[in-house]
């Protein structure tokens, strides 16, 4: 069953097509173990923009109409020497560039429009940071093999639209309920998915942190999942590294999601210290958004 059929099968609030109201916040942290943080996050938000050239009329050079759509993305870098942060920064950097130039036609949009072309703009964009990523190890013997992860969310109007590779996650929060949107890319979870293991032995098993799709790599192909939602009042969406499901579980998480609401900067602060009181072994990202009316 998908993500989307199973969050419509659980809605609690009244259809309307109002926009939504977005207040969001995200937080990175080194950890307790790691000297450095290879984990790249990015919170945007796209407006419909007028540049003056020259006019008659005294006004802004620069004009912003209202925003038409959010973005979210987090990026866990992996690779020796610097190389992970270095993949997570130059993909963040590349969705920003795509997102720039492809997207913004998608913002001006009407809601509900065409969103398998949207679905498609996003394949595209992690497809095309895969690219550079996997260039420029490949041109730089001391980065080869460079990756990242890398999760996006994308909403417009009442949609979200969702891109992901890799092992870092994307959970929505609704009605109490805490739904994971994302399936982590690692060889246990395959293995899990295939009933070789059952789901409680991945969380303790040996090969775990074996990521099986990535950005960059060794390896030119990458292999993008997308969903599309319907968002509703009061959905919480969270965006999040490795650093924090390995030390937390997805009970804790809800917890903190549903106490701190609707508060994201609280949520981030609480997600950290989470991690980071349970050992913080590994680099800790959190992006938070709230919808409301």
């Amino acid at each position: 069953m998908t993500a989307s059929a199973t969050l419509e099968s659980s809605s609690c609030a009244t259809p309307t097509h109002r926009p939504l109201s977005v207040r969001s916040h995200g937080l990175t942290d080194r950890g307790r173990n790691r000297e450095s943080n290879e984990d790249q996050f990015l919170i945007a938000t796209l407006n419909q923009a007028l540049q003056v050239q020259d006019s008659s009329v005294p006004q802004p050079e620069m004009q912003f109409g209202d925003p038409q759509g959010h973005l979210f993305v987090v990026a866990d870098g992996c690779g020796g020497h610097a190389a992970g942060e270095k993949a997570s920064a130059l993909a963040v950097r590349t969705i920003e560039q795509f997102t720039v130039d492809a997207l913004n036609w998608c913002a001006r949009l009407r809601p509900g429009a065409d969103g398998d072309a949207l679905l498609g703009e996003f394949h595209k964009a992690l497809s095309r940071a895969n690219d550079r990523v996997y260039d420029e190890g490949m041109r730089r013997p001391e980065l080869r093999g460079m990756a990242t992860t890398l999760t996006l969310a994308y909403s417009h109007g009442r949609d979200l639209f969702v891109a992901h590779v890799g092992d870092s996650r994307c959970y929505l929060l609704r009605c109490g309920l805490l739904y994971r949107l994302t399936r982590d890319h690692t060889l246990v979870a395959e293995m899990v998915r295939r009933g070789h293991i059952k789901a409680e032995e991945a969380a303790h098993h040996a090969y775990r942190h074996v990521v099986t799709n990535v950005v960059g790599g060794s390896d030119p192909a990458v292999q993008v999942e997308v969903h599309k939602l319907a968002l509703e009042v009061g959905d919480c969406l969270l965006l999040c590294s490795d650093g924090l499901t390995e030390m937390a579980s997805d009970g804790e998480i809800l917890q903190v999601l549903t106490t701190a609401q609707p508060d994201p900067a609280a949520a981030c602060e609480r997600l950290v210290k989470l991690a980071n009181d349970k050992g913080g072994k590994d680099n800790i990202t959190a992006v938070v958004a709230v919808f409301g009316e």
